[in-house]
């Protein structure tokens, strides 16, 4: 019996790669806002694709969120490189952590609904830690180089008390809160005078 053939992979119309965007970007607004049951009729109205549309590219909730988390963790990523390309070391990493925030917001709402889908901490949210670890690592070292931020600073820190803010905060303006503390961390990590 001969092998089976298989078509090569091509890559998705320019058309059908837009629906995508435009299908994650509002299930990522949809669930922040009304959490991860958001409804996904609703979801594919307001991003003016059809109920099909919106199931062809995501078949199932879960598969939607798992691709609102992924998206988020390549745009922190993804910002990494173009803040340090186009920014000073201290304000790279402010910016950096300022959408840290966005991304713990979304991550709030949407980790829980992945941990329940393999009983635990999914490959997902696991494989998304790395990412996020290299990225500040990268920022707080360039600016420890540049002198900005004093020797010793530990990127884990920053992060966990941006995460600290988020967690236990259930007030409407935990994300401004949060914004504020970012001001507080970098100005409590430049060198002593």
């Amino acid at each position: 019996m001969p092998p089976k053939r298989t078509k090569p992979s091509r890559k998705p119309r320019a058309d059908a790669e837009r629906n995508r965007l435009r299908i994650l970007e509002v299930a990522k607004e949809a669930f922040t806002r009304s959490g991860a049951n958001a409804s996904l009729d609703d979801i594919a109205r307001q991003a003016d694709v059809g109920p099909g549309t919106l199931y062809r590219h995501f078949p199932t909730r879960d598969a939607l969120l798992e691709a609102v988390y992924q998206t988020e963790v390549e745009k922190l990523a993804a910002a990494e490189g173009e803040f340090s390309r186009t920014m000073p070391p201290t304000e790279a990493l402010r910016a950096w952590m300022f959408l840290f925030v966005d991304y713990v917001a979304t991550k709030k709402i949407i980790a829980p609904a992945l941990n329940a889908l393999v009983g635990g901490p999914s490959k997902v949210v696991e494989a998304s830690l790395a990412r996020i670890h290299e990225a500040i690592r990268a920022l707080v070292n360039r600016a420890i180089q540049s002198g900005d931020v004093r020797e010793g600073v530990e990127p884990l820190d920053l992060l966990k008390a941006l995460v600290g803010v988020a967690f236990m905060s259930s007030s409407p303006d935990w994300p401004q809160s949060a914004r504020r503390l970012v001001d507080i961390l970098i100005a409590g990590s430049r060198p002593a005078k």
